[in-house]
């Protein structure tokens, strides 16, 4: 039997669990979770639960390493604090733990902040990025927005270091506040609204500010192996509301190979790219499983248990992902333990 630990995920690792629990080779594992909350909805999959203290930087890691030992994690899958975690692999080496990290830190660290991977991608021809520039204070950013204005590009802008959608806004010409309460809540703001809250603080945190990318968004979700040789690549096109369709597009293809090649990032990983004039342009890349993994899994590749596979070094034969699928998903009621 092989114990594995997801750390704070995402409330989607109920699916993961699931998924590597209920695999066609019928092969055994004992899942564990941890999560702030005992009550969480990822740790509904989990064979044990426990409450995640507070901790940052080496105690967290102190944290993560006992409770590998106490419980002897062969598998660790993190999400948070990927990058510490990423730092002290050895040490988990050395208790007999094997963690799906990146254990390029330069990379990873990155990778989550946006304008330095952009930067790092400037003249390489591995993907097109959007027209941005970073700010922190109000001026940088009128003068940013003026600037990408006087280029024909709508404006949004974005925290470099936010996770999926935090802190994404729209730049629009006027807003309609009274419809707007009738309304869906939505990202829009004006350039004026945006300033004035900007200019309320000397300097803040980088923000990228960048060209709206106003075509079809795909999120590629690729497996590879521990060396990072990719395995496959699956596009997921999100369309109106819930609904998602796993293509087959040569380009995103090549994309998701370029960067593999490039990057050599091991296990799963994610890319999301958005068209803009007909070209495909990078939005970010994360290096872990992302959240809408389990629609794309209906490919029949069942990434997080083949990953699993690829850390033990169990061989398996290339996955032929069924792709033309349109999916989405529903609600499911569960009993909590």
């Amino acid at each position: 039997m092989t114990r594995i630990w997801f750390n704070r995920w995402f409330s989607v690792a109920y699916h993961y669990m699931n998924m590597i629990r209920q695999n066609d080779d019928q092969q055994v594992f004992e899942l564990y979770g941890t999560h702030p909350d005992i009550e969480h909805m990822s740790l509904q999959a989990c064979d044990h639960a426990e409450t995640e203290p507070a901790l940052e930087g080496w105690e967290y890691v102190q944290f993560c390493l006992d409770f590998c030992q106490r419980h002897q994690i062969q598998i660790f899958i993190p999400r948070l604090h990927m990058d510490e975690i990423a730092r002290h692999t050895a040490l988990f080496e050395e208790i007999g733990t094997k963690v799906m990290v990146c254990q390029d830190t330069e990379l990873l660290s990155r990778l989550m902040d946006k304008d330095r991977f952009y930067e790092s991608l400037q003249g390489t021809g591995v993907v097109e990025i959007p027209a941005y520039h970073v700010v922190n204070t109000a001026e940088e950013f009128k003068a940013a927005y003026e600037d990408l204005l006087a280029r024909g590009h709508q404006v949004c802008f974005k925290p470099t270091n936010a996770e999926g959608g935090m802190g994404f806004r729209m730049i629009v010409d006027k807003r309609d506040p009274l419809e707007e309460i009738f309304g869906w809540v939505h990202l829009n703001v004006t350039f004026e609204e945006a300033y004035q809250t900007f200019a309320q603080a000397e300097r803040f945190e980088d923000v990228m500010v960048m060209e709206l990318l106003e075509g079809n968004e795909y999120s590629i979700d690729c497996l590879s192996s521990a060396k990072g040789e990719l395995i496959t690549a699956i596009p997921r096109m999100k369309s109106s509301g819930r609904v998602y369709h796993l293509e087959d597009i040569p380009e995103l293809q090549q994309i998701s190979e370029r960067i593999a090649a490039r990057y050599r990032i091991p296990y799963v990983f994610n890319i999301q790219v958005k068209y803009n004039g007909g070209v495909p342009k990078l939005l970010e890349i994360n290096p872990r499983m992302s959240g809408g993994l389990y629609i794309t899994c209906l490919s029949g590749v069942n990434i997080p248990y083949l990953a699993v596979k690829a850390i033990l070094e169990q061989p398996f034969e290339t996955p032929q992902p069924r792709l033309g699928i349109k999916a989405s998903y529903v609600e499911q009621a569960v009993i909590m333990s």
